[in-house]
């Protein structure tokens, strides 16, 4: 590594020059392809094994003397953390040097598979997973905003494909490694682990390579221990909640008190994000049409597909259908996970994004109906249905992240995804075990149950889709060319967003030139939109 005086940043890359001082540089700082790899070796380990960990679980129980129930629990905690993860990287990164502390983050992730692939005892493998999913959301806001905005906007078509694939793909791969994993025989979920570990340390040697030291958010900004609190509290009591549903009814205490509490935990910090004066995630800023549209997608996407997935594995083995061969029945989703992420990188500069997020829904949906009969029904039904699923999926989630993430600026960016996976983990991981819980006991049989399930997904879906074209009824909005040379500079959004109902209200439709116009972000104040977490008046 070399040590360099800092110039100013210059106009749209921010993050990766800017930094007061001197700095130190990694051989690699001014790689594109390197930090992009990085970002994927932070997210895929970690990601993969979340739709991948159900197909193994019994070896995984036998092997560390783990029950049902409590590899339930173990995985429903390791998602809660990934989900808090997001929002405590954030808080640092408002405060410390974001880059130093991804080098921890990858460093931590090591140790925590290290115990999971090794771990003689349950003890070490619960640590090691939920070490998996803290460090991993850490990574996700240390690595993926410099991604976005450090670079010049000639290279925003391939970051938003490498996250599409990154991300979705990572999903959409996850239920054939799993498969392919399970009919491999006793112990094979080791080698799985190992390799993951494996996969981490190239994550930390790269954030290593890759280094170049950047200055805090805004290091004066107050801390918001209230915050942290409320999301530590609400995912764990949600996520708890959820995993009890292995062995506990629906409406049990158990369950419903703790899955009550938590949700509510959850409104409470959106509602004190929204009220407060200097707020750690942007809630009022992206009070307008399409951060609520890209909102309510991603949301909705994130519930149906994962308990999609989880429905038809189930379904599957209640079948009696090889382990083995359930992987290969999931190939199409990852094929159509490529297929969405390259339409996405074809249209990401024109106005079809935001056509293209509600067409992934639609998708979903189909794929629900599809797979509806999957639990009577013939291989070609999963073959079908995976695909339009795995479109759906990267068609949907990845494109409503940058309609939220355009409707700022460019320096929002890190808050903004916080908040995002904030809820659409939320959503995504504690739906699923309730639609399964759903399959077992509703309809007298698996089958119907499991039918049942998917309509609901089906219906999530859908509702999601119909919600999101009401509000662009409401607002009057047309879709419009993304301006990414004005967003990258980080003082302007991408596009101006249309205020909530603005038909209902009287309001004009195209905020475009008014700077007085309420939702629109070209006219925001200080404090509503320009600047950085936590500097808000």
């Amino acid at each position: 590594m070399s040590t360099a005086a800092t110039a100013p940043a210059p106009s749209g890359v921010p993050d990766r020059h800017h930094t007061t001082g001197w700095q130190v540089r990694g051989p690699f700082a001014d790689s594109y392809w390197s930090a992009a790899f990085l970002v994927v070796l932070a997210l895929v380990p970690y990601l993969v094994l979340s739709t991948t960990v159900g197909a193994v679980g019994a070896q995984v129980g036998r092997d560390v003397g783990l029950g049902e129930q409590a590899l339930s629990l173990t995985n429903g905690m390791s998602n809660a953390a990934y989900a808090v993860g997001a929002v405590i990287a954030l808080q640092l990164t408002v405060h410390l040097r974001g880059r130093r502390l991804l080098v921890g983050y990858a460093g931590l992730f090591v140790i925590g598979s290290v115990l999971a692939a090794w771990a003689p005892t349950s003890g070490l493998f619960v640590a090691g997973r939920i070490l998996q999913g803290l460090t991993t959301g850490l990574m996700l806001i240390a690595a993926v905003p410099p991604l976005v905005i450090g670079w010049p906007p000639k290279r925003l078509t391939s970051t938003a494909m490498v996250m599409n694939m990154g991300i979705f793909g990572a999903v959409a791969l996850g239920p054939v490694i799993g498969g392919v994993v399970a009919g491999a025989g006793e112990h094979a979920w080791r080698p799985l682990f190992w390799i993951v570990t494996g996969l981490g340390a190239g994550a930390f040697l790269l954030s290593l390579l890759t280094f170049h030291d950047q200055d805090p958010m805004n290091p004066d900004a107050p801390w918001a221990p209230g915050a942290l609190l409320l999301a530590a509290a609400g995912c764990g009591l949600t996520f708890f909640a959820s995993a009890e549903l292995t062995s506990h009814a629906f409406v049990s205490t158990w369950v419903m008190l703790p899955m009550l509490l938590g949700i509510s935990l959850i409104v409470i910090l959106v509602v004190q994000q929204y009220t407060a004066k200097r707020p750690l995630m942007p809630v009022k800023q992206l009070a307008s049409t399409f951060p609520v549209v890209g909102i309510i997608v991603a949301i909705t996407a994130g519930a149906s597909s994962v308990a999609v997935i989880e429905l038809t594995q189930g379904a599957l083995l209640a079948k009696g259908t090889d382990p083995g061969h359930i992987g290969t029945l999931f190939l199409p989703q990852f094929a159509g996970a490529v297929l969405a992420a390259g339409m996405f990188g074809l249209l990401f500069h024109t106005k079809w994004t935001k056509v293209i997020a509600l067409t992934g829904l639609v998708c979903i949906a189909g794929a629900a109906a599809i797979l509806s009969g999957v639990a009577r029904g013939g291989e070609s039904l999963v073959w079908v249905g995976s695909g339009l699923l795995g479109f759906g999926v990267g068609a949907s989630v990845a494109p409503a992240l940058f309609i939220a993430g355009f409707s700022l600026p460019s320096n929002n960016i890190a808050r903004i995804f916080a908040l995002i996976e904030l809820l659409r983990a939320v959503a995504a991981f504690s739906v699923a075990p309730v639609l399964a819980h759903i399959a077992l006991t509703v309809g007298g049989d698996p089958a119907t149950g499991t039918r049942t399930a998917l309509w609901i997904c089906l219906g999530i879906a859908a509702g999601g889709a119909f919600v999101a074209v009401y509000l662009f009824v409401l607002a009057r909005a047309k879709p419009h060319h993304p301006d990414i040379d004005r967003w990258i500079g980080g003082e302007e959004p991408a596009f101006d967003s249309p205020a909530l109902a603005a038909a209902l209200r009287g309001l004009p439709s195209d905020p475009k030139g008014h700077s007085d116009y309420p939702g629109s972000q070209r006219g925001a104040t200080h404090d509503d939109a320009r600047v950085p977490a936590g500097v808000g008046d």
